[in-house]
């Protein structure tokens, strides 16, 4: 059965994350997605190793593990978009698709005759999604930008990180997640513009600011402030809105404790030694919990502190009260979780004989998701995409080549 967007033809021309997550995601849903590349360099992060992946011989190439994470399911063609040829290629391409990917510099499309008035006047149904750090209007709207700056800018560095008393300082996530999660706003944005041209027989212009998006997604901490004036701070792995929900060292490590309710409340107590806690008013309920959560805390850690992260584990498990080791990541892909769900798959690769890659956790009933493809070396698919797509010939190819279009 194939996947729910066969049929859509997608053209990345993004690069480094967020676009290119958006665009792996479409591709895994079924659309045929077409990357489009500079010439002799290709994406940023094809350069951003180490680490490389490396080929059948056990030779280090010079494709980067970064890039191997959000380009699978992707056909790979170069253009020079300053090259007037190269310019009639995106047009022509964006005439024969749905869906029209980028996140260049507010103004540079425009320069070349490829941004979204040009392309949308000539492909009324085309769907352009433009990603950039600040949107495409307002007093910043020029300015480049990458995701640490927009963790920090857009308020994510200031709740993460270990609590001013507890020493700690500003901290950005460990990936990319500004990227990442304006990459799904792209997504379901594209979605819902599919479904509104299914209406009205019309595409659109998509705007989704690395910055707006970053904002949008505080979700709760967002309303706290805007609900109490206060901005909420760092507070380590604590949980500003219930408690006991954080981190907890055992005598052998750390687990994560979160309970989300008082009957979770109730057994856990009992099962650490603390049932007087249960009916005592300072903690009956979440928000007086929350009152009084240096007293609570307290108290739980040096009953947790007694036994190993295991023996506890084993217990709450027991009792259905949520809790988990603090992994890391060798230890993640050790679960037999791993390969119960099959979330790693081996796709077959040009020169490194097959490349694992991490499987989108959508499971679909009737139209699953594709693997078709490993992510594409540089320009691998050129002359087919414009034979297949374009119906050009041989010949044509060659000359745009020899000139320096593609």
């Amino acid at each position: 059965m194939p996947g729910p967007l066969t049929g859509i033809r997608v053209i990345d021309m993004s690069r480094v994350l967020a676009g290119p997550w958006a665009g792996q995601l479409l591709a895994d849903y079924g659309a045929e997605v077409i990357k489009v590349e500079r010439p002799g360099a290709g994406d940023d992060t094809r350069s951003w190793g180490p680490p490389w992946l490396t080929d059948t011989a056990g030779n280090t190439t010079n494709e980067a593990a970064y890039f191997q994470s959000a380009n699978r399911n992707k056909r790979s063609i170069t253009v020079d978009l300053a090259h007037p040829s190269g310019q009639e290629l995106i047009r022509k391409l964006a005439a024969a698709s749905d869906i029209l990917l980028e996140n260049f510099k507010v103004g540079v499309l425009q320069r070349f005759g490829l941004d979204a008035a040009t392309l949308c006047g000539l492909s009324p149904r085309l769907i352009y999604c433009s990603i950039s750090a600040f949107g495409q209007s307002g007093s910043r709207s020029g300015e480049p930008g990458y995701d640490a700056m927009i963790q920090a800018a857009g308020g994510l560095m200031s709740i993460t990180g270990d609590s001013d008393a507890d020493g700690g300082r500003p901290v950005k996530v460990g990936v990319a997640i500004a990227d990442i999660m304006a990459g799904m706003y792209v997504t379901t944005a594209a979605l819902a513009a599919l479904t509104a041209r299914g209406q009205d027989g019309h595409g659109q212009h998509i705007d989704v600011p690395l910055f707006d998006s970053q904002v949008a997604w505080l979700a709760n901490q967002n309303m706290n402030f805007l609900l109490t004036g206060e901005p909420p701070v760092r507070m380590g792995t604590a949980h500003p809105n219930i408690v006991p929900y954080q981190a907890f060292q055992t005598a052998d490590g750390y687990l994560m404790l979160a309970v989300g309710n008082d009957r979770q409340f109730a057994d856990c107590c009992a099962s650490i030694g603390l049932p007087e806690f249960v009916d005592d008013p300072k903690f009956s309920t979440n928000s007086s919990r929350i009152a009084h959560r240096d007293e609570l805390v307290t108290a739980m850690a040096g009953r947790l502190r007694q036994k190993s992260s295991k023996a506890w584990l084993d217990e709450f498990s027991s009792l259905n009260i949520p809790a988990g080791p603090i992994n890391n990541i060798a230890e993640v892909f050790a679960d037999p979780v791993i390969d119960e769900r099959q979330i790693v798959k081996n796709l077959p690769h040009g020169i490194a004989g097959e490349v694992p890659t991490v499987a989108n956790p959508v499971r679909f009933s009737a139209t699953p998701v594709e693997y078709k493809l490993a992510p594409p070396l540089l320009g691998e698919h050129t002359s087919e995409v414009l034979h297949e797509v374009l119906g050009y010939s041989d010949e044509e190819i060659a000359k745009l080549y020899d000139s320096g279009a593609i």
